[in-house]
């Protein structure tokens, strides 16, 4: 009996263990009740970091040169959990921390993709959307005004691009798993404001008086989790323009949007992707005596990939954080308001001049005037609202996906919709592309030179002689674009290749109750409204829930410039006479994106539309490729020209840094590796690395002592932050040389004296 009875106890007690472990494993299954499939990809786009022009405020001299931090794209795919593949639909969203989306690049991206996948992926249901940061190498958009201060077609930026969208893409394809999403929205302040509220008054007084702020302030979250409840992601959209960096920046950075990403990702990590030395505070003795600097010697780019603290080998386990961009159209990050240089007075409040002056009204951060702790606040802004409403979130996204996309001419629509969207108004049309004058002023974002200001409907015979001197434009077009003064008719020049686009995608996602519209331009806030309401009103309309939400993807798949309201576009600011198609662009929009919208409620098909052109082919670039890098004799690659000083302590806060003889960093991009590093030695008398390029408080600077010199210096510049555990440190430089004679590359590393932290 005893011995039974122990047996009883003994199935008794394995039986509850059953239950427990089928309990759970239950309550796993039904936490997940999955109707989507979900996957989460990250990669390096960063791309050449010295010498290319930056693409946003083509300005000639905004020429890269140097790392603030790396750029990534980070993509999305979401998929029915259909029980057989054919029957599954879905959709690959990618945020780019680039100005916006190319149509070189995506039709580049959809060739690879269908080579891998057959036609799973296509036009219909893949967005790449860029954050607009203006602090990213160009040269990589097809049509000549987009490359113009880039020289060309830059190939090295187009090539970092494709690759790592694909990569991006690729790693989410193969991270596909059960999960569900949810949605949270709520309004962030003090991260935006209008920067033409002049158009902005110009529209109905009614219209704006439904609003209480004259720029969008919700923020719209997606929190993804998977099958056990963990999060693998988030993505959210803000109306926020990539200016937080203003046009004397040299540096790649992502700007707010960027570093907001990179923020919620380790903030999430909690400090798992840092070494185990600041997690764990295992260091050596801070009182340890200084050792010498290595100088420079000759290595592997093995050798800066192992130093680079966030590997891609194991994406499946990151999780990843994107802050897309919508209708940013007129929105800055300049939140104090635009100022005068001269006096510090605000500038004129029609023409954002000074004393008739635009160079000198120029927009200020919160951080003034420092714009990387401007940038700084801005991301941590959205990066907190984010967070609260990740942790918050419990809408739960449910029902089909399902999408619609055309091609548009949009250079001859046939408009029957009045500027507001609801009347139908006969004989209006859309026009070839052109720019006004006040394009050339620039905004207070980022002014413009000579006499050109902002709101000029006039225009000057001067500036009309040098724009007709390219193509004069017709007198069809000068009605067609009025009140717009046309200074450049950059739909009507074809020479060497097309100047602007005239065949641009539109399309519709359906992902449950979000619908997300993929706009291939800038939508101001007011043009944005109007676009998401009377898309929600056909919806409703069709039979949907008025529980929809509706949300805009700027800058996505192509770029195409401004969309402003018609009111807006008669005041001819800078978003007014950057609206390429004329006053009735955005009614072409709306009546379009409602054919889609019909198309989607009904399961109907849509025309395709024409085909887009690939012009890569035809392009040509004019910056000169790398000839030589050398030192002066005696001299080592990675050797220290200006080290820190002996036996240096510092604290948190305080900056230390290096100067290395370094080469070009075009030799190699470095893609998923890093050109410095903070390494952090343990007690064992290992070197740690700690801080890479994609870390904030980590800077890359490179510059030449001449401009033709084949000489070149990298500074590695740290901000010791306040999560630095107390050791020794020292500073790393990695980098490759090009010889005058042979291909291969000479691959070289340096380190700086030791310095302590306490």
């Amino acid at each position: 009996m005893e011995r039974s009875g122990t047996w009883f106890k003994f199935s008794a007690a394995f039986f509850c263990y059953l239950m427990i472990v089928s309990a759970s494993l239950l309550f796993r299954a039904a936490s997940v009740n999955s109707e989507y499939l979900i996957g989460v990809g990250s990669y390096d786009i960063t791309g050449p970091a010295a010498d290319v022009n930056m693409m946003g405020y083509a300005m000639s001299g905004q020429n890269a040169a140097g790392i603030h931090f790396r750029l990534r794209s980070r993509a999305f795919i979401i998929a029915e959990a259909a029980t057989t593949s054919s029957e599954a639909k879905r959709i690959a969203y990618v945020n780019l921390d680039a100005c916006m989306g190319s149509q070189a690049v995506t039709l580049s991206v959809l060739s690879r993709l269908k080579q891998r996948y057959g036609d799973l992926y296509n036009e219909q249901n893949v967005a790449i959307s860029g954050i607009h940061t203006h602090s990213g190498p160009g040269g990589y958009l097809q049509y000549v005004i987009y490359i113009i201060t880039a020289l060309g077609f830059v190939r090295q930026s187009f090539d970092a691009l494709v690759d790592g969208i694909e990569t991006s893409i690729v790693q989410a394809h193969e991270n596909l798993k059960p999960g569900a999403i949810y949605l949270n929205k709520d309004v962030l302040l003090h991260a935006n404001i209008n920067r033409s509220p002049n158009a902005y008054l110009n529209n109905p007084l009614a219209e704006r008086n439904r609003y209480q702020y004259d720029v969008d302030k919700d923020m719209l979250l997606l929190k993804f989790v998977d099958g056990t409840g963990a999060a693998v992601g988030a993505l959210n959209w803000f109306a926020v323009h990539g200016t937080s960096m203003n046009n004397s920046n040299l540096l790649i950075s992502g700007d707010n949007k960027g570093a907001a990403s990179r923020f919620m990702e380790d903030w999430f990590a909690k400090g798992q992707i840092k070494s185990s030395l600041i997690r764990e505070g295992r260091a050596a003795d801070v009182n340890a005596s200084n050792s010498k600097s290595t100088g420079g010697s000759s290595n592997t780019k093995l050798s800066s990939e192992r130093n680079r603290l966030r590997s891609s080998t194991t994406q499946s386990t990151h999780f990843v954080a994107a802050f897309a961009q919508t209708s940013s159209g007129d929105v800055s990050p300049n939140t104090l308001g635009a100022f005068c240089t001269d006096t510090g007075l605000p500038c004129d409040f029609n023409q954002s001049t000074c004393d008739g002056r635009n160079e000198l009204c120029i927009a200020r951060g919160p951080g003034y005037p420092d714009m990387f702790l401007s940038t700084k606040i801005i991301a941590e802004r959205q990066f907190q609202k984010a967070v609260d409403l990740f942790e918050k979130a419990q809408v739960k996204l449910s029902g089909r996906i399902d999408y619609r996309q055309t091609y548009l001419n949009i250079t001859g629509v046939t408009v029957s919709l009045s500027p507001s969207g609801t009347i139908s108004l006969p004989n209006m049309t859309t026009c070839p592309a052109a720019l006004g004058f006040s394009f050339a002023a620039g905004t207070t974002d980022g002014p413009g030179a000579f006499d050109f200001k902002q709101g000029d409907n006039q225009g000057n015979p001067f500036w009309r002689l040098v724009g007709s001197a390219l193509k004069p434009p017709t007198p069809q077009q000068i009605s067609c674009q009025q009140p717009k003064p046309i200074l450049l008719d950059t739909g009507e020049i074809t020479a060497p290749s097309p100047w602007a686009p005239a065949i641009v995608p539109i399309q519709i996602l359906q992902l449950g109750q979000l619908i997300i519209l993929s706009v291939p331009g800038e939508f101001t806030t007011m043009a944005g409204r109007r676009l998401r309401e009377a898309i929600t009103a056909t919806l409703v309309e069709q039979g949907y829930s008025t529980n929809i939400e509706v949300v805009i993807s700027g800058l996505t798949n192509t770029y195409s410039q401004y969309v402003t309201t018609f009111e807006e576009y008669q005041v001819q600011r800078y978003e007014g006479a950057s609206t390429l198609y004329g006053p009735h662009t955005l009614s072409a929009y709306i009546q379009e994106m409602k054919r889609l919208a019909i198309a989607l409620a009904g399961g109907s098909s849509v025309d395709p539309g024409p085909t887009p052109p690939y012009l890569v082919d035809q392009l040509v670039g004019f910056l000169p490729g790398v000839v030589v890098d050398s030192t002066p004799a005696g001299i080592n690659f990675g050797d220290v020209k200006q080290d820190v000083p002996q036996n240096a302590s510092y604290t948190a806060g305080d900056v230390v840094e290096a100067v290395f003889w370094s080469a070009c960093p075009r030799n190699d991009l470095f893609t998923n590796a890093t050109f410095s590093s903070v390494e952090q030695q343990s007690t064992n008398g290992n070197w740690i690395p700690v801080f890479d390029d994609e870390d904030w408080e980590l800077r890359f600077l490179w510059s030449r002592p001449s401009s033709l010199s084949p000489q070149s210096f990298a500074t590695i510049r740290w901000e010791i932050p306040t999560m630095a555990a107390p050791g020794i440190y020292r500073l790393r430089h990695f980098g490759a040389a090009k010889p005058l004679i042979g291909s291969s590359l000479n691959y070289f590393s340096g380190t700086s004296l030791t310095f302590t932290v306490s």
